[in-house]
């Protein structure tokens, strides 16, 4: 994995841990905590499949750039 994909992991993984502590320590009954939890994790994941389909078109094109300026040169 390389440097940015690192950071953005490490990215992720604090954000999960500050919303799982942010709705732990929050003042509530335990069946609105737990719902609470789990619609934070369907957005988070959400958010991460977005960002992740984002990076893999971006990385797609790329590729399809490197492509064209490899035809172009051979």
């Amino acid at each position: 994995m390389n440097k940015n994909g690192k950071i953005l992991a490490a990215l992720a993984a604090g954000m999960a841990v500050g919303a799982v502590l942010g709705v732990l320590f929050a003042p509530g009954k335990g069946s609105e905590t737990r719902k609470k939890m789990k619609e934070e994790g369907r957005k988070m994941a959400d958010d991460v499949k977005d960002k992740f389909n984002k990076g893999m078109e971006k990385l797609n094109e790329v590729k399809e750039g490197l492509k064209e300026k490899m035809e172009e040169f051979a």
